[in-house]
């Protein structure tokens, strides 16, 4: 009997937890309905509000903002209103926080969230997941010792949106050849779903991370 709870809930639990996701950010995105006027509302035409007529507004709305935005007014014009939420005290440390970090999880030709990488964190020997999020930059570069640096984000399990941002030598890393998505699907089961073993590097078997330095020894060698 227990071998059949198992499997049934092993099919149910991420079904459910799909459509709970699903439903919460068709719900969320529906809100952009309020935006518009009350008359213009599903419930207005068809007596009734149709779940998901939200979600396709605001990709309507993200479609025409880029094909503005792609031109030199738009450009102009973008350039315009960040100089007004500039001088806005509060408005602009906010905007000018979430608009670089937009810009560098977001943008084509960024490096964020590119690599999927081993440390040893939090200690030697003891090898987690991490993900490449650029490289240090600006006084901080100046002041690191080490010239070769990378910027990495340990991401916690089961949640991965909190975690620890690392500066660490690149010979400390291992570059895997799992994607990104891969490897959180990897720290979100907390090991337990595996990915696949693509295992080779320039057609040879990748090589085996290092293990932890020997301690040295406290003890001289004595007379022979």
């Amino acid at each position: 009997m227990r071998k059949y709870i198992v499997t049934g809930l092993l099919i149910w639990v991420p079904l459910v937890i799909t459509i709970w996701v699903l439903n919460l950010i068709v719900t969320t995105m529906d809100q952009t309905l309020q935006l518009l006027p009350e008359r213009w509302h599903p419930h207005t035409f068809f007596g009734r509000d149709i779940p998901g007529v939200g979600v396709v507004l605001t990709l309507v709305v993200l479609i025409i903002t880029g094909l503005l935005l792609r031109n030199i007014i738009g450009e102009r014009l973008v350039v315009y209103w960040e100089a007004l939420l500039g001088r806005i005290p509060i408005v602009r440390s906010i905007y000018s926080s979430v608009k670089q970090v937009s810009d560098t999880i977001l943008s084509p030709n960024g490096q964020a969230f590119r690599k999927a990488l081993l440390v040893q964190y939090p200690r030697a020997g003891s090898w987690t997941i991490a993900f490449q999020t650029g490289t240090p930059a600006g006084e901080i570069r100046r002041r690191l010792v080490e010239s070769d640096m990378v910027s990495v984000y340990v991401p916690t399990t089961p949640n991965p949106t909190s975690g620890f941002f690392l500066m660490l030598p690149r010979a400390d890393v291992v570059e895997l050849d799992m994607s990104v998505d891969e490897a959180l699907k990897y720290v979100v089961s907390m090991g337990t779903v595996a990915p696949g073993d693509r295992g080779t590097v320039g057609g040879a078997d990748a090589p085996p991370v290092p293990g932890p330095a020997p301690a040295p020894s406290d003890r001289s060698p004595g007379p022979s």
